[in-house]
């Protein structure tokens, strides 16, 4: 297991649509093990494959705080079904690091896909665990959780994402 260097907002593989898995094999189940060992150490929800660069359907999210509910991964995961119910939290995210905004979401989805080793999985999900999948789905669609929001939201967001790159550049 190894831990991989995140891409950040810029790198044109998080806008690209990721091309689904067809190997399931120990390459796949060794960048599993390394998106979840990566996941830990930037002490984030959810990551998916782009955000490390590779440009394949694959993600995975913890958010079971040390159980099993809220932690799974996922290749070529689909959105099946979502409730028309929404919530609205604040979402931020490892490629965007140092901004939250507030993101509506479906409150519970149900997704099917595939487990590392090729064996069909649906996951049914509410509240935090939801918003974490939708939000690792969508990088692998090459959506950013800031596309989510209003203009003026959007711009505001990314003139405090650029101040903070510029206060670390210059400290």
């Amino acid at each position: 297991m190894a831990i991989r260097e995140l891409r950040y907002l810029g790198d044109p593989v998080l806008r690209e649509p990721a091309a689904p898995v067809d190997a399931f094999d120990d390459e796949l189940r060794r960048l599993v093990d390394d998106m979840f060992q990566t996941m830990v150490y930037e002490e984030g929800a959810g990551l998916a494959a782009p955000q490390i660069g590779i440009s394949r359907q694959v993600l995975v999210v913890d958010v079971s705080a040390g159980g099993e509910e809220g932690r799974v991964a996922l290749v070529n995961p689909r959105i099946v079904e979502s409730s028309n119910e929404t919530e609205k939290e604040p979402e931020g995210c490892l490629s965007i690091p140092g901004v939250t905004e507030v993101v509506r979401r479906p409150a519970r989805v149900r997704i099917e896909g595939f487990d590392p080793d090729g064996e069909p999985i649906t996951v049914e999900a509410e509240g935090l665990f939801a918003r974490a999948l939708q939000h690792e789905v969508d990088h692998l669609e090459g959506v950013l959780f800031i596309d989510h929001l209003s203009a003026l939201k959007r711009r505001m967001l990314l003139k405090k994402y650029r101040k903070l790159l510029a206060e670390e550049a210059s400290g």
